[in-house]
């Protein structure tokens, strides 16, 4: 028999026990889970050691490929992250538990009740590239939120993730939730993703994680649902009455802090009434910590030795120490700016124009819009919400970061005392 029939028989007894294991754990009560999380970040602590040496196993094997630097430092492994990854365990563990939770509540003058009440989505299956902390966060969001979860990883972090989830899987059935709550996918080869993605008898829903074109990849390949963000090209606008000091924190730490994120800024639009005052100054702080400004022609000539932007540069998720930058007439002209390069991310404004602001966050359709302050906020964890599972930039009912509740889907429970519809 050929590889493919391996393949696809080593996939589906994937699924097969992941949704064996969702009906066990939706049952299951908010302490168990909760002692499970715990028991995985006390499991991890004790196994340092063995996960630094799988992970330098990934790193030596990743050089020796050519992989990138970059690429190379969100595969690492160090203790510090390592403790991280145990202190978000447990904070998922602390946060409350959504399942049960009743939304709404109504009655018919018929007298039956009606409850709106949160359950578990079911089977979540997570593709993911280059950072083995996903692993840990998947696993921790999935199964506080009653779903079996499985992780497929790039093969740069295999060793690491194989040591990982074999920690946290033993964990979980210590404190008694079915061991395949969560499953690994320990074959490198790219054809268990192509299956995998066939599995909608066995898996709900489907959330990728990482560059476009795996997210693309995954969304043209899928027969299951996918919750997706493709890139984060996020904007900054400097209304013609900002604050100058501020609008250039705000801009420094949208670009400069972690240029490599999906909320990261990747555009400067800037009013012309204040263009000639204020470009000046925000180019040069932004020199000064190595970012490559790349500017309309209207900038430019406020900063001529800006870059030409070219007509690619809008709508570009750079992932870098790269801004596009340009002058725009009114707040009119940033709206429109924004809705046809930008990818319904992360945008924000700086004013001290309330009417300007608000038209602002009415007008932008993004999954977060901001006031006076950096797009880098739109994360689960600044948000409040103690975790994030990714930011969907969908228009269902998960949008933004996802947390906890948006790993649940709801049902309707319906009482009665003998009502039969006429």
């Amino acid at each position: 028999m050929g590889a493919g029939s391996n393949i696809k028989r080593y996939v589906e007894a994937i699924g097969r026990k992941a949704r064996a294991a969702a009906a066990v754990l939706a049952a299951i009560s908010a302490e168990a889970k909760r002692n499970a999380l715990i028991e995985m970040a006390g499991s991890i602590e004790k196994g340092v050691r063995p996960l630094l040496d799988a992970n330098r196993r990934d790193l030596q094997a990743a050089a020796e490929r050519g992989i990138s630097a970059a690429v190379r430092q969100r595969l690492a492994l160090t203790e510090k992250t390592i403790a991280e990854m145990c202190g978000g365990l447990r904070q998922v563990a602390s946060l409350p538990d959504p399942v049960g939770e009743i939304l709404s509540t109504w009655e018919r003058p018929n007298g039956l009740t009606i409850q709106k009440v949160r359950v578990p989505i079911g089977v979540i299956a997570m593709i993911y590239e280059a950072r083995p902390t996903v692993t840990a966060d998947a696993a921790a969001l999935c199964i506080k939120a009653g779903n079996a979860v499985i992780l497929r990883g790039g093969r740069e972090a295999l060793h690491s993730n194989v040591a990982l989830a074999r920690i946290l899987r033993d964990a979980a059935a210590r404190e008694g939730l079915p061991k395949d709550s969560l499953q690994l996918i320990e074959r490198p080869e790219h054809e268990v993703v192509n299956e995998l993605l066939k599995l909608n008898a066995y898996i709900d829903l489907v959330i990728p994680r990482g560059g476009e074109a795996l997210i693309r990849t995954v969304t043209k390949r899928s027969t299951i649902p996918v919750i997706k963000h493709y890139k984060g090209v996020c904007h900054v606008y400097v209304d013609r009455r900002a604050d100058g000091d501020m609008a250039e924190k705000i801009i420094l730490n949208a670009k400069v802090q972690k240029p490599a994120v999906c909320n990261a800024a990747e555009t400067l639009l800037v009013h012309a009434d204040i263009a000639r005052s204020f470009l000046p100054r925000v180019a040069a702080a932004l020199r000064a910590r190595g970012v490559e400004l790349r500017g309309d022609p209207a900038a430019r000539k406020i900063v001529p030795d800006m870059k030409a932007a070219r007509a690619s540069d809008w709508g570009f998720e750079y992932l870098d120490l790269i801004l596009a930058v340009k002058v725009v007439h009114d707040l009119d002209e940033a709206v429109e700016h924004i809705a046809r390069y930008g990818s319904q991310h992360s945008d924000a404004i700086v004013t001290s124009d309330r009417e300007a602001a608000e038209r602002f966050l009415r007008e932008v359709d993004s999954s977060a819009v901001f006031w006076n302050a950096s797009t880098r906020f739109n994360d689960g964890g600044q948000f409040g919400m103690g975790a994030e599972i990714g930011i969907s930039t969908d228009r269902i009912h998960a949008r933004g970061p996802m947390a906890l509740p948006e790993l649940t889907i709801y049902k309707y429970v319906v009482r009665g005392s003998g009502q039969v519809r006429e």
